[in-house]
């Protein structure tokens, strides 16, 4: 498991100063980290953390979906642009 710095991450977002292109899914594994060291102090705060927890998992999987659908209408998209080109030929 790679070691991310949420502070520099955070700063450097907030700042504008990234010049890595994070993703979606560098955010949702940060908020996994960040939510995995989180130690609660009571039953209210153990069941909230758990609800965040499944929440985020989600999250993660409409996002993946979204991802998949996002994919494949890039492939039609460049058949359609192929097509249309063969087309004005």
């Amino acid at each position: 498991m790679s070691n991310i710095d949420l502070r520099r991450m955070t700063r450097r977002f907030v700042m504008g100063e990234s010049k890595d292109n994070y993703n979606v899914f560098t955010y949702i594994q940060a908020l996994q980290e960040t939510l995995k060291n989180f130690r609660p102090k009571s039953k209210t705060e153990s069941r909230r953390l758990n609800i965040a927890r499944d929440q985020l998992k989600e999250i993660k999987r409409h996002t993946r979906k979204l991802q998949n659908e996002v994919e494949l209408l890039q492939e039609k998209l460049v058949l359609l642009e192929e097509q249309v080109g063969i087309i004005d030929e």
